[in-house]
């Protein structure tokens, strides 16, 4: 592990080129689980999204299944190799595209999205950091769009704010543009759903 700070970018590809999977996401139970309760916060078929963003994508297991949902997705990861490897996941489904960046970097298109997934990714951030994230997040949505997050509650030396607190935060910061119409709190994650005004 490099000596960055455990939730910079050079220490995530350290992650990504010491293991293929470092957090497990294409065989764990529990992330299967996550997925699915994701997926069934998605608005209820026949509706499918236009175009969809997932920043910190990692191997693209969730880019795989949002995509049947979607008829285009963008996603993206501060690793390179997480990239690589969701590009190969990826690699037969029409509608995806996959680039190395952050969820500042946007989905690097001036289209407005109607679905974001942010998911597993805000307790990356400092408390004085994550609400310009989560608007800047929010002013990506077309009115109407939807904000999904999912974060673990659980504790890990990397992070730097529980889950919790990422959801908290997030209530507090959408509240004036944004409809929280699902909050939950699940065996090891907290999910909320927000329709933007």
């Amino acid at each position: 592990m490099p000596d960055e700070e455990p939730w910079s970018p050079a220490a995530f590809e350290a992650r990504y080129a010491a293991a293929p999977d470092p957090w497990s996401f294409a065989t764990s139970t529990y992330e299967r689980e996550r997925y699915e309760t994701i997926l069934s916060a998605l608005r209820p078929r026949p509706h499918r999204y236009h175009l969809g963003f997932e920043p910190a994508c990692s191997v693209g297991v969730l880019t795989a299944a949002l995509v049947e949902r979607c008829d285009r997705i963008v996603a993206s990861d501060v690793s390179a190799s997480a990239v690589a490897r969701a590009r190969v996941r990826c690699s037969a489904l029409n509608g995806v595209r996959i680039d190395v960046g952050s969820v500042q970097d946007g989905p690097g298109t001036d289209e407005p999205v109607d679905l974001v997934v942010f998911s597993e990714l805000g307790y990356y951030f400092a408390a004085d950091e994550l609400p310009a994230i989560v608007t800047g997040v929010r002013d990506l949505l077309a009115p109407g769009g939807d904000l999904i997050a999912c974060h673990w509650t659980g504790e890990s030396p990397d992070h730097r704010l529980s889950g919790t607190t990422v959801h908290d935060v997030m209530v507090r910061t959408l509240e004036a543009d944004a409809g929280l119409v699902r909050s939950e709190l699940h065996d090891g994650f907290v999910l909320g759903v927000w329709h933007a005004r």
